[in-house]
């Protein structure tokens, strides 16, 4: 992937993302930590946009820090 020449790439993806992996997580029983591991991991069933998603958190996550 290349480098974005934005940097509020994340603000911007986060922006539209309106909690709906965290929402997956909940229904999944998980916590969205927990959900996210699951769905990146290799031969998950999760589909392409979870996946998505979940790469997107795992990014975050990585950034995010605690608040």
């Amino acid at each position: 992937m290349a480098k974005s020449k934005d940097p509020y790439w994340m603000e911007k993806a986060f922006g539209n993302a309106h909690g709906q992996l965290k929402a997956k997580a909940k229904a999944a029983g998980k916590s969205t930590k927990a959900f996210v591991k699951s769905a990146t991991k290799k031969g998950s069933k999760a589909s392409t946009k979870t996946k998505r998603q979940a790469n997107l958190a795992k990014q975050g996550m990585k950034y995010g820090g605690k608040k």
